[in-house]
């Protein structure tokens, strides 16, 4: 059997705790450690003592040693630890998709991963088709739109809160309409999947969103709608929330976990 992939984890949260119990029993995949903020050490070596017990909790990304670098931890995480890990030319798989909506930061990414000589992979997290979507751009897209429901407490926290009370809707509320690039900003824990979505079509500017609180549903609904040269195509997923975290899908965790084992597998798809 070959060595397995040593992997530094950046985050231990809700979405890098269900990898963690995901992964403990794929031999060719090894968590080495687990790179959390200072005042996250006591929470993440009890996570690592139950699911990595050969996991290192330290604050940044060890310089050698490591063969894949996840990023699970937010958008400031991209900037502190996925940067200089492709500059060093470690390859690295990043979750947090919305981030890209800041300006240059996808441009970052590219000649961070182009002077390490090595590659950066966009998970597709909550959303299918994007293997169909980027594909349709080869021959052409002329639209493409994405509408987000979620339940009201799903927004609790972000701007929907503004001028309305979450708790008290009684039908649904179109909370947010616009293009992408706007919507990962103003939602960056609810529109990673807008992101994605843009990236792998038109762009952020020219994907069109709207975000709706609705209380009469329990999962979170994702409809992705396309029309090009190639035909056009219409998507709904009605995803579980993460129990952990109502704001992500639990779909999110188990496209990062895919991602990481068909780096190892003899065949993948």
């Amino acid at each position: 059997m070959s060595n397995p992939t040593r992997i530094a984890l950046i985050g231990c949260g809700a979405i890098g705790s269900a990898m963690l119990e995901l992964l403990q029993a794929d031999a060719a995949l090894e968590i080495q450690a687990i790179v959390v903020p200072a005042d996250a050490f006591a929470a993440a070596q009890a996570t690592a003592e139950r699911l990595a017990p050969g996991a290192q909790v330290v604050s940044c990304v060890p310089p050698g040693g490591i063969d894949l670098v996840v990023e699970a931890a937010g958008h400031a995480a991209i900037e502190a630890h996925v940067l200089p890990a492709l500059q060093r030319g470690t390859p690295c798989v990043v979750a947090s998709v919305g981030a890209l909506s800041a300006p240059g930061l996808a441009e970052k990414l590219e000649a961070a991963a182009l002077a390490g000589g090595t590659q950066v992979q966009l998970i597709a997290g909550a959303i299918g088709a994007i293997d169909a979507l980027a594909a349709a751009r080869v021959g052409g897209l002329d639209e493409v739109r994405y509408i987000g429901r979620k339940p009201p407490q799903a927004w609790k926290g972000t701007p929907a809160e503004q001028g309305r009370d979450l708790a008290s809707l009684a039908r649904e509320t179109v909370i947010f309409e616009g293009s992408a690039r706007e919507a990962a900003t103003l939602y960056p824990k609810n529109a990673n999947v807008a992101a994605t979505v843009s990236l792998a079509g038109l762009g952020l500017d020219r994907t069109l969103v709207r975000l709706i609180a609705d209380p009469a549903v329990a999962d979170n609904v994702h409809v992705v709608e396309a029309r090009g040269a190639f035909g056009s195509f219409e998507l709904t997923m009605r995803n579980k929330p993460l129990a952990a975290n109502p704001k992500t899908s639990a779909l999110t965790v188990y496209s990062a976990v895919r991602a990481l084992r068909n780096r190892v597998a003899a065949l993948a798809i």
